[in-house]
């Protein structure tokens, strides 16, 4: 197929703002992924849009196995808060109160 470009779970783009390994990275409004290596903002920078990632959480935030799991733009943070955040996936493990980590399957899109 001429017009194939590419999968698409690994995509270069431009950061929009300075991002460490591992760290949420949300261009746009929709797209969204975990920065294979840090960039300084406006840097290239290669993000994984699909797949499973150990993320930092806040300690407070309790995921259950299913849970939806936000990213809050504002504080550069997962978090189990809809309110004003963008939904990035779901908890793949279970994460309670306190912990620092959860484990999110990425959708590869927000809806």
């Amino acid at each position: 197929m001429k017009n194939f470009k590419q999968h698409g779970v690994n995509l270069t783009v431009d950061a929009p703002y300075s991002v460490v390994s591992g760290g949420g990275v949300l261009v746009g409004t929709k797209l969204f992924g975990v920065a294979s290596d840090g960039a300084a903002e406006g840097e290239t920078v290669v993000i994984v849009t699909e797949g499973v990632f150990a993320v930092v959480k806040p300690l407070t935030d309790v995921f259950a196995i299913g849970s939806p799991v936000y990213w809050n733009n504002a504080t550069k943070v997962f978090t189990a808060t809809a309110t004003g955040n963008a939904y990035v996936g779901v908890a793949y493990t279970a994460a309670p109160n306190p912990s620092d980590t959860v484990e999110v399957r990425l959708n590869g899109f927000i809806a």
